[in-house]
């Protein structure tokens, strides 16, 4: 650990400083003073994942008197459909109550942020619902805006995968009448989406030496090599299976596409168990062939089996053809905004 870690640094006569696996008991009771309920699983997956990724995972603690009063838990993103620059994704914020007027959160926040500049990253984002008029407030007041991504979600057992062709609505005309270079999610209409899935692939659970294909594939789509990126995500999904369902199809035993997701059980101050989709991507030489649907199929189901109610994903506003393919398969625009703060 550095000598920038290990500062300390007080703010308004509190002590700023990482949090620490010590500091589990409390931030779980000091959360569920906010929300209503211990989320003791969350935080220990989150835990779990932050000793074995201390690299990727930003976590700060307020401290006053000897006791936590605040935490803000954050992540390092890479690479999320095909994002080029790196960003911090703050996760978990919360201070204790009786101790508002203090401004915890904002020096929480300012302690992020001065991380962020020391990283070279220069966005902070996150999501909330807009139903949320505290933590709305307090990104207004903390100088977030408006994201430039789309947050969309759909409810496990709504998706129209497993529907007759004839009864799937298609993606409206403006957003899938774009050509373009970039990857086709779309399934031919001619598919039979069953038979094809059953027929003529092999989707199964990620296995550590499918990071290579991604890889590969990755390249095809992006035009980047992305090792880094992918091997996080292979790293989480061999070494914490209950937050990680990720996929990847082969056709005639070569790799055509994947999946990258992982459930949630508490991100952002959920309550309920959600499933996030970081990337999904198809070999341009598969395209067309129902790779896409038959992925997103199959992680339905098993997202099924684990009792997670939704899943959610985002996507660049001028992203139009990836989010021609959500829609068609039943995703829609979410209650959550997504919001991006600048650091400079």
């Amino acid at each position: 650990m550095d000598n920038i870690e290990q500062q300390q640094v007080k703010v308004s006569g509190m002590m700023m400083r990482r949090l620490t696996a010590q500091d589990f008991d409390a931030v779980i009771a000091l959360d569920a003073e906010a929300i209503g309920h211990p989320r003791t699983s969350y935080f220990e997956r989150r835990l779990k994942t932050a000793l074995s990724q201390s690299d990727l995972h930003i976590q700060f603690a307020a401290e006053h008197d000897g006791k936590l009063v605040g935490f803000i838990m954050a992540r390092l993103m890479q690479g999320q459909f095909g994002r080029a620059e790196p960003a911090l994704r703050l996760e978990a914020i919360g201070a204790a109550s009786g101790r508002h007027g203090q401004h915890i959160g904002s020096a929480l926040l300012s302690k992020l942020e001065n991380e962020a500049r020391r990283l070279k990253v220069t966005e902070i984002r996150t999501t909330a619902s807009w139903r949320d008029h505290a933590i709305m407030q307090f990104f207004d007041h903390a100088g977030f805006e408006l994201g430039d991504d789309l947050v969309v979600d759909c409810h496990v057992r709504d998706h129209r995968l497993e529907l007759h062709e004839d009864n799937k609505v298609p993606a409206p005309p403006y957003l899938t009448g774009f050509s373009s270079t970039e990857t086709d999610y779309s399934a031919s209409h001619s598919n039979d989406f069953e038979a094809l899935a059953r027929d003529k692939m092999d989707l199964r659970t990620l296995k550590a030496e499918d990071m290579y294909d991604i890889v590969r594939i990755d390249k095809r789509i992006t035009g980047r090599r992305r090792e880094a990126y992918i091997y996080e995500l292979v790293d989480e999904a061999m070494n914490d299976s209950a937050v990680r369902v990720s996929l990847i199809a082969r056709v005639d035993g070569i790799a055509a596409g994947y999946v990258m997701a992982r459930t949630d059980f508490g991100d952002y101050g959920r309550a309920e168990p959600v499933a996030i989709l970081d990337t999904i991507g198809v070999d341009p030489d598969y395209s067309h062939q129902g790779i896409g649907h038959a992925l997103l199929s199959q992680l339905f189901v098993n997202l099924d089996g684990l009792r997670v109610e939704k899943v959610e994903t985002a996507a660049a506003r001028k992203h139009f053809k990836l989010l021609g393919f959500f829609y068609d398969v039943g995703f829609r625009p979410s209650q959550r905004l997504g919001f991006i703060k600048r650091v400079g």
